[in-house]
């Protein structure tokens, strides 16, 4: 095996595919339970998780990992039975090789007691759909049909704003990178990107812009990159403050903690960010360092956290599926 022990620990994820075929009359009897052997979905589900669980053992090279969390599931259609496996963990190396071993087994656990039944049989189309966490951030497949993000990390029908707050982006004397790296991985979970800017480091200047969104555009969710730092024009936080104090709003302790730390796994120096979260009206107001890595990490961090952050936030409860407000 390789050593990957000066990589740094980061969430990961991954979701894998495959599909069984066979014929209608086949596919039915799975869907009615009516295989003889026994419920062939259920008996499927349970053979994947142990099979991602087991991955280390059947590939030789394969780290072994500590998965937080392993799901199988399955959808049924008129000549296919859909697989879908998800495995989690906090590591230095992906999980890629567990939700595809999950895959894998399921779909034979289902050929295995539906072979009895029917002879002809066909399990094809196993791929990754989705990877998650270390340097490369969030890849999907450009082949994949349909989205696999589960609802903690879908963004779909959220409305966001994004602001870059730097003197030089806004002079024009530099690429807003952080701002695009905010665009793109909104996008890529589904999110609505109602409006964006650019403003130099002054607080009149973000808070001109934000509260023009909160008026204009009713966001879910407020996402700024720069201005968070120690120096003396790092005026990020003190425009949040200022807003949530005339708003009636409230600061969410937790996300700056929780953005500091993770930061910490990569540079001590997040310490001296003075990353924050705010609740203003029903909008939450997220200030993110300006580096675009920090950027990505810290929306690595938040994104098991924003839709339900969201849901509540706008008055929801904490139970059922987290729906945003319409």
């Amino acid at each position: 095996m390789i050593d990957v022990g000066e990589k740094a620990d980061t969430r990961r994820r991954a979701v894998a595919s495959g599909r069984l075929f066979a014929r209608p009359e086949t596919i039915r009897m799975i869907r009615d339970r009516a295989i003889p052997k026994g419920d062939v979905l259920s008996l499927a589900e349970m053979a994947g998780i142990q099979a991602a669980k087991s991955t280390a053992n059947l590939l030789p090279l394969c780290h072994p990992l500590p998965l937080h969390a392993v799901r199988v599931w399955t959808e049924v259609s008129e000549n296919s039975v859909l697989v879908s496996c998800e495995a989690v963990t906090t590591g230095k190396t992906g999980v890629e090789m567990e939700a595809l071993t999950g895959v894998s087994v399921a779909l034979l656990c289902v050929y295995d007691l539906t072979k009895v039944v029917d002879p002809c049989l066909e399990l094809g189309e196993v791929r990754l759909e989705l990877k998650e966490g270390g340097k490369s951030g969030v890849w999907r497949n450009p082949r994949a049909s349909r989205n696999p993000l589960e609802p903690a990390t879908d963004l779909s029908g959220q409305r966001v704003c994004l602001l870059t707050v730097s003197d030089r982006c806004s002079r024009g004397e530099s690429d807003d990178v952080s701002g695009r790296v905010l665009g793109e991985w909104f996008r890529e979970r589904g999110a609505a990107v109602a409006a964006s800017g650019v403003v130099p480091d002054e607080v009149h200047e973000i808070v001109r812009h934000i509260e023009g969104w909160l008026e204009t555009e009713r966001p879910d969710l407020v996402i700024s990159t720069g201005g968070t730092g120690m120096a003396p024009r790092d005026r990020t936080p003190e425009a949040f403050r200022e807003m949530a104090a005339k708003w009636g709003g409230r600061e969410v302790p937790g996300v700056g903690e929780l953005l500091r730390s993770r930061g910490a796994v990569h540079t001590p120096m997040s310490w001296l960010s003075r990353s924050l979260g705010v609740m203003v009206g029903r909008a939450l107001l997220v200030a993110l360092p300006g580096n675009p890595k920090a950027v990505k990490e810290g929306l690595e961090a938040l994104a098991p956290l924003l839709s339900h952050a969201v849901h509540i936030g706008g008055g929801g409860d904490h139970v059922g599926i987290h729906r945003v407000r319409g």
